[in-house]
C-alpha cells in the first residue's frame, strides 16, 4: 500500500488525486492532508480518508478545524503553518508527495520531499521554474524519484524513451512539443485584450482551474513556466522545446525523435489521467476518466502562437536563456502582476509590462541553496509591487 501526503488537497489537483484513490483504496493510504484556508472542503476530506494528520494556513482556522473534528470524532491531528507542511513532505512513513501547492509557498516542503528521497508527483511549476538547479541536485543526490503531472509534462514522459536518461543524442530525440489551449483570447483582437476583465481571463474554454492559473493560460504564461519545467525535467535545452497551439486539448504534448516519427499522448482533457498515471507507475489503473472518441473530435487543429498577442511567452524564454535566478525572478513577477491584476490594481496588458521591468532591473545572480532562492524570489516581488504602484499612480 503505497502511503501519501496530499500537499494542495482542495485545490483542483488535490480533489482529483482524491477521486483517483477514492477509486484504489486497497492501493493507497492518505497519511496527511495539507490544504490553505478551505476548511469545510478539507474537513469532509479528514472525514472521508481519516488521514493522520492535516494542516491549514494558521493557528485560528487549526483550532476550528481541530474542534470540528473531534466533535465528529475523527482522530486526525491539526497543525498550522510552513513549517508544517515542510514536516508533512518528510514524514517517515510516506512513500510519495503530491506537490499541488500553487505558487512561491510550494517550494519549501516540495523540496523537503525531494531532500527526503521520497516519490515525488509535481504539480507545483515553481519548484523547478524557480529553483530547478537546486531542485534537480536534490533528487539527484537523495535517489528520489520525480514524476511528473502536469498533463504536458506526463505526456511527454510517456512519449520519451523508458530509459531516457537526460541524453538527447543517446536517445535519439529530437525536440520536444509543448501543446497548448491558446486560452480564451486566442481569436481576440490585440487592441481588446486591454479591456479584458478576471472573470474574462478565468473562463478557460477546456479546462477547470483556479483563478491564478487560469490567467497564466489566458496570457500564456502557463506554457512559458511549463517550457522551463520541461527543460529542467528532461535536460532539453530552449532551442529544442516548441510550444504549439492545439484548441481542443486532445494532444496534450508531443516527442519528436530524430528518424522523423513523432509520438503523442492523447486523451480527454481531465487531470485524473496524468494523476493515475503518476500514483500507479510503471503500471496502469482506472481514473475515472471516459475513453477518448476519435470520431467524436473528427478533427485536430494546430497553430504557431503568436508572440505579439502573447508577450509572456517571449519572456519565459528570455528569462531561461539568461539561467541562474532569472527564472525566479520572471515567476515571481508574474505572481505580483496577476494577483493585481485579479485584484483589479492593473489591466490585463499591463502584466507583461510588469514582469518585463522586473526582469530589466533584477540582477541575475547564481543559486546555489534555497536562501539563494528565495532571496531572489523576494527582490522581484519588491521590484514588481512597486512597479504595481507606479501604474496605480499614473
Amino acid at each position: 500500500m503505497q502511503k501519501l501526503t496530499i500537499l494542495g488537497s482542495t485545490g483542483s489537483i488535490g480533489v482529483n488525486t482524491l477521486d483517483v484513490i477514492r477509486r484504489h483504496p486497497q492501493r493507497y493510504r492518505v497519511i496527511a492532508l495539507c490544504a490553505h484556508s478551505q476548511i469545510d472542503r478539507l474537513f469532509d476530506q479528514c472525514l472521508e480518508f481519516q488521514p493522520r494528520f492535516a494542516v491549514i494556513r494558521d493557528a485560528q482556522l487549526a483550532s476550528e478545524l481541530s474542534q470540528r473534528l473531534r466533535a465528529a470524532s475523527c482522530p486526525t491531528i491539526v497543525q498550522f503553518g510552513p513549517e508544517a507542511l515542510v514536516q508533512m513532505a518528510e514524514l517517515p512513513e510516506v512513500d510519495s508527495v503530491m506537490a499541488a501547492i500553487v505558487g512561491a509557498a510550494g517550494l519549501p516542503p516540495t523540496l523537503a520531499a525531494a531532500v527526503a528521497g521520497k516519490r515525488v508527483l509535481l504539480a507545483n511549476k515553481e519548484a523547478l521554474v524557480m529553483a530547478g538547479p537546486v531542485f534537480i541536485r536534490a533528487v539527484r543526490e537523495s535517489g528520489a524519484t520525480l514524476l511528473p503531472i502536469d498533463s504536458e509534462h506526463n505526456a511527454i514522459f510517456q512519449s520519451l524513451p523508458r530509459d531516457y536518461s537526460g541524453d538527447l543524442l543517446k536517445s535519439g530525440v529530437h525536440s520536444l512539443l509543448l501543446t497548448a489551449s491558446g486560452g480564451p483570447f486566442r481569436n481576440t483582437l490585440i487592441t481588446d485584450l486591454e479591456n479584458v476583465t478576471p472573470e474574462e481571463a478565468c473562463a478557460h474554454p477546456n479546462w477547470i482551474m483556479g483563478r491564478k492559473i487560469s490567467v497564466d493560460s489566458a496570457t500564456m504564461m502557463n506554457k512559458g513556466l511549463e517550457m522551463i519545467e520541461a527543460h529542467w525535467l528532461f535536460n532539453v535545452p530552449a532551442e529544442r522545446i516548441e510550444i504549439v497551439i492545439h484548441p481542443q486539448s486532445v494532444i496534450h504534448s508531443l516527442v519528436q525523435y530524430v528518424d522523423g516519427s513523432v509520438i503523442a499522448e492523447l486523451g480527454n482533457p481531465d487531470m485524473r489521467t496524468p494523476i493515475a498515471h503518476a500514483l500507479a507507475y510503471p503500471e496502469r489503473i482506472t481514473a475515472g476518466v471516459e475513453p477518448l472518441d476519435l470520431f467524436e473530435i473528427a478533427s485536430l487543429h494546430f497553430e504557431r502562437p503568436d508572440f505579439e498577442r502573447f508577450p509572456c511567452l517571449a519572456l519565459a524564454y528570455r528569462a531561461l536563456r539568461e539561467g541562474d535566478s532569472a527564472p525566479a525572478s520572471l515567476n515571481a513577477a508574474n505572481e505580483v502582476a496577476v494577483q493585481s491584476f485579479l485584484d483589479g490594481k492593473i489591466g490585463f496588458t499591463e502584466i507583461p509590462r510588469i514582469i518585463a521591468t522586473v526582469m530589466d532591473q533584477c540582477p541575475v545572480s547564481v543559486l546555489a541553496t534555497l536562501a539563494d532562492v528565495l532571496a531572489a524570489d523576494s527582490a522581484a516581488r519588491l521590484i514588481a509591487e512597486r512597479a504595481v504602484g507606479e501604474l496605480g499612480r499614473s
